[in-house]
């Protein structure tokens, strides 16, 4: 097996024994680059020197942390000292920030070698990018973590880091049929990340397996518990179709119900989930909250570049520009009272179970896809992870849902939690 279809942990092992140095698995990454890249443009930015001489120094020098060697990709959202940052923008053509952002600093002083700078939609919105769907071409990736889940899935780097403001790591990762993990929010730093809104912005990974992306976030976050997550047996899981349920494809709510069943009979308690009628204005309230705040972070680019905005996005700024902030207060507020009240809704369960998305990644370059399955997660700041359960009727990856309640005093512990139930729904899924 070449280095390139190695997942991260296994890379991390035969690095850290020296049975691969780190130059050969940038060399076979970047020959898979090469080869691909030109049909998937899930790549902003690649020095292959600088990758080489990252890892050089690491091949020369004793083994640095639990990434040594490891490639990483890094979203065009995030700054980057040794290669552009243009946050998916003209405005921002050529920008070289003079630091990393916090996460990737974090990741390299843990050993990775930072390969290159996914693609990402303009701003980290709904504007399509370029990538394309690495099984299909005609097909969305999802967004705005287009790049970082179409260079995953083809095998052209085993990590990258995805944000999320609505199901830009949830979705995507589906689609692409790989593991997305948005941790909770607040867990990695998002100094150095360009924000559009930011009670919903929250920086994450896309990996090739649930272990792997606890690998990345462990060190990016600075909690090395995250590396060493055990599998938690026949968890208890609560399914919950949310009220967005009918918002669902025929064929994505036919496979979501396949996963139920096939988790409960490879041992899985399932109860029932669904929120209250008091959790109904979620949707409403994160729509407020995403227009009044984008529209707030993203006022230079509006004032001075209006021209160089695409239309669609200058729309959703000009929205939240007139957005009354007594109205903006009372959803940030109501948002906070769901939050708190989550953990009694759900009952006694090791996470909810719900759709990733609302199907298949939709035919067409024109939208990263519909939102639905992801807003009010995102909004209620709890950890998630999509894994794989297959192919839908289309020939298109499908994934599910599983969502952390934090809870009281156990709630600086619902990350790790989380991924335990993950890795077992992974295995209870996988082929």
């Amino acid at each position: 097996m070449k280095p390139h279809e190695l997942g991260a942990r296994e890379l991390a092992r035969r690095l850290a024994a020296r049975e691969l140095s780190a130059l050969e698995v940038v060399e076979d990454c970047l020959a898979h680059i090469a080869a691909r890249d030109g049909e998937l443009h899930a790549w902003q930015a690649v020095d292959p020197e600088f990758a080489r001489r990252q890892a050089r120094a690491l091949d020369a020098g004793p083994v640095r942390g639990m990434l040594h060697g490891v490639p990483v990709g890094v979203k065009d959202i995030f700054d980057t000292a040794d290669l552009p940052t243009e946050y998916g923008s003209p405005i921002y053509a050529g920008h070289r920030p003079a630091w990393d952002a916090a996460c990737v600093a974090a990741a390299r002083a843990a050993g990775a070698v930072i390969l290159g700078k996914t693609v990402t939609t303009e701003f980290a919105t709904m504007v399509p990018a370029r990538t394309v769907h690495p099984r299909n071409p005609r097909h969305t990736p999802g967004g705005s973590s287009s790049g970082s889940a179409a260079a995953v899935a083809a095998r052209m780097v085993p990590l990258a880091y995805g944000t999320q403001t609505v199901g830009s790591i949830i979705r995507p990762a589906a689609y692409c049929g790989v593991v997305g993990y948005k941790p909770s929010f607040g867990y990695l730093s998002r100094s150095g990340m360009k924000m559009g809104a930011e009670s919903l912005d929250t920086p994450g990974v896309i990996a090739r397996s649930v272990e792997d992306a606890g690998l990345l976030v462990a060190a990016s976050a600075m909690r090395p518990e995250l590396a060493h997550v055990t599998v938690l047996e026949k968890p208890r899981l609560g399914v919950c179709c949310s009220p967005n349920w009918p918002q669902m494809t025929r064929a994505g709510a036919a496979a979501f119900e396949r996963a139920v069943q096939t988790l409960e009979e490879r041992g899985a308690q399932i109860v029932d989930a669904e929120l209250p009628e008091s959790f109904r204005e979620l949707d409403a309230a994160a729509a407020r909250i995403l227009n009044y705040e984008m529209a707030r972070g993203l006022a230079h680019e509006a004032a001075h570049h209006r021209d160089r905005i695409a239309a669609i996005l200058l729309e959703r700024i000009d929205i939240g520009a007139r957005i009354n902030y007594r109205d903006y207060a009372l959803s940030v507020q109501y948002a906070a009272d769901c939050r708190r009240k989550l953990a009694e809704a759900a009952g006694d369960v090791d996470a909810i179970l719900t759709p990733s998305a609302t199907g298949e990644a939709p035919l067409g370059l024109d939208s990263t896809g519909d939102t639905a399955m992801n807003r009010l997660w995102t909004l209620l700041h709890g950890p998630c992870v999509t894994v794989p359960t297959g192919d839908g009727p289309g020939g298109m990856p499908l994934g599910v849902q599983l969502v952390g309640v934090p809870s009281g005093m156990h709630a600086d512990r619902a990350d790790a939690h989380l991924l335990a139930v993950a890795r077992w729904a992974e295995k209870a899924l996988g082929p």
